[in-house]
């Protein structure tokens, strides 16, 4: 039988369905964050699923459903993430290009599953698919989980306050619900299939209802109405709302300053810049910014990314010029703690004692560059050391087959991965303030749900943000980024002070609400009093649940899928 169907003439055409869809997915991450726009991910998988539906039932070849489905993933990504090529050109290409042939996966999978085991289990594969690889994309080596469905309701956090019981996946899960319960009912109003089925007679045409309940395909044979997919979006909004009017900020208070002093990083921030303004008067600035918002109060001043950029080697630390200033500075400031992003290498005595990431030159033997938080607890306290350690693919992270390709180039440049470490560290609360217990985290790491809690698990009761901002020019990706933070507060149920060298400065409470926040691109400080919370949040105790569920789940459906497929080329056979 050859079907087509009798419908609107918009659904039977795949290339308006594909951009359909990826401007509804786009809802989420709008170049200016708003809770109004983020709804539109609640049906933003409708067109796809419409999309993939009339293919299969015309018959379409593999490479033209595959190209339809690409088609509407790669528009996705470049409405949403083409400001990454601000940073790095060959960077923003991949994210765009190569991160939609990666969504591919899940998608394609989906539609074997539904070619082996039906309709019903096929749709209900699909959520499954997905989120089992976003849970991937949060851990591999080319991971780039900015567009996880959960992260796009970062502009609306008063909707999502379970997010501490869920985490973000919870929020993907929800996305996938409500589209397949719309698509259930955008099916149930179709008129009719009309199959065309060859006979001695000549073609006889044959009318089958295209509602959920024909056997032409179902996902669920129970008639819904309209009001399931609306109270399937009401009812978790509704509990969220319930749950944040019942939150209050916990745990004792500290006064925390932040500081932005505005540097050009492709002009003013790094040597070789055509206005480049020298180290010293640099940290003149953040001094100087940091004074103007002390009090007697004040416990903590946070600097941001790279603030301190010579780089410095961590061997010998202590007797770099600029450090004995800041002793200095923070011996004229008893009381004070400070957090600064710093660029610091470290050294290796041998080859066999080096890391993965080390880099060699004749004259410097083998050797890590490391984007580092540096925390001074007091004026005489010996530094602590945090090596950024969820790095920007392509910038940060070579993959390990270009690795080793540029481990034979001596470039006698800053060429390869960036060092890391495998832990969380907290860093130790000052004697002045024993329930200061700080996690830093570098910029692009707040997009990790499971690795922020992972702070919060091993003691922090503050997220300390740090980031330069700036390298994405007046884009929406720094917006987002600010939002994401808001997500990862409520995940934790910790307050986030946030310093940028650009951007966006200021606070978000453990609810999730942006409290202070200073324009962007001007130098400027903030203070604010923050919540120092202790209690760990269900998903923080028990971390990706869902994630982990799905993986397993999807490794069950795959091999149930292959079986299956099996079976049949075997009755065939036969």
């Amino acid at each position: 039988m050859t079907p087509t169907t009798r419908t609107s003439p918009l659904l039977q055409q795949p290339l308006v369905l594909a951009v359909l869809g990826a401007l509804l997915l786009s809802g989420g991450w709008a170049p200016w964050p708003t809770a109004w726009l983020a709804p539109l991910l609640l049906i933003g998988w409708v067109p796809y699923l419409l999309l993939e539906r009339q293919l299969t039932l015309t018959g379409a070849r593999k490479g033209r459903v595959f190209a339809s489905t690409y088609l509407m993933l790669v528009l996705w990504n470049a409405l949403t993430t083409w400001w990454v090529s601000y940073a790095d050109l060959a960077a923003g290409i991949a994210a765009v290009v190569l991160n939609a042939l990666l969504m591919c996966l899940p998608l394609m999978a989906f539609r074997q599953t539904k070619k082996r085991l039906g309709n019903r289990w096929g749709y209900l594969s699909l959520p499954i698919y997905w989120i089992a690889f976003e849970q991937l994309h949060l851990h591999w080596d080319i991971t780039w989980p900015w567009l996880t469905l959960g992260n796009g309701f970062a502009a609306a956090p008063q909707w999502v306050q379970w997010y501490e019981y869920t985490g973000f996946l919870g929020g993907s899960a929800w996305v996938w619900v409500v589209n397949l319960l719309f698509f259930n009912e955008v099916l149930n109003r179709l008129p009719v299939t009309t199959f065309y089925t060859k006979s001695a007679a000549g073609l006889q045409e044959t009318e089958m209802p295209t509602n959920i309940q024909a056997a032409a395909g179902s996902l669920i044979k129970l008639r819904t109405s309209l009001a399931v997919p609306l109270l399937a979006i009401a009812l978790p909004i509704g509990l969220s709302y319930l749950i944040g009017a019942a939150y209050t900020e916990k745990g004792p208070t500290a006064e925390v300053v932040v500081v932005q002093p505005n540097f050009d990083p492709y002009v003013e921030k790094f040597e070789g810049g055509p206005k480049f303004i020298p180290y010293d008067e640099q940290l003149t600035r953040l001094m100087q910014l940091s004074e103007q918002h002390l009090t007697p109060a004040t416990r903590l001043v946070l600097w941001p990314e790279t603030a301190l950029e010579e780089p410095y080697w961590e061997n010998t630390f202590e007797s770099n010029p600029k450090i004995r200033r800041v002793r200095e500075w923070l011996g004229r400031h008893p009381g004070v703690a400070l957090l600064t992003g710093i660029t610091t290498l470290g050294s290796y005595p041998s080859k066999e004692a080096a890391s993965e990431t080390a880099r060699y030159r004749d004259d410097l033997g083998y050797y890590d560059f490391f984007n580092t938080g540096a925390f001074f607890a007091d004026a005489t306290a010996p530094v602590v050391f945090y090596h950024k350690s969820r790095l920007v693919p392509g910038v940060e992270k070579i993959p390990p087959v270009l690795a080793s390709l540029i481990s034979h180039i001596d470039l006698g440049g800053t060429v390869g991965s960036v060092g890391s470490q495998p832990e969380r560290t907290v860093y130790p609360a000052p004697a002045n303030v024993p329930a200061l217990r700080l996690a830093p985290v570098i910029c692009y790491e707040s997009i990790y749900g499971d690795f922020i809690g992972e702070y919060a698990h091993n003691g922090a009761t503050l997220l300390g943000l740090v980031t330069n901002d700036a390298w994405w020019h007046d884009s929406p990706g720094y917006r987002q980024l600010l939002s994401y933070g808001q997500l990862r507060c409520i995940e934790t149920r910790r307050d986030l002070a946030r310093s940028a060298n650009t951007g966006f400065t200021g606070f978000i409470n453990q609810k999730g609400e942006i409290t202070q926040r200073e324009k962007a691109w001007i130098p400027t400080a903030s203070r604010a009093t923050v919540h120092l919370n202790n209690e760990v949040t269900f998903y923080v105790r028990f971390g990706e649940l869902i994630g982990r569920g799905a993986q397993a789940l999807a490794v069950l459906l795959l091999v149930c899928a292959i079986v299956r497929g099996w079976q049949r080329k075997s009755s065939v056979e036969l």
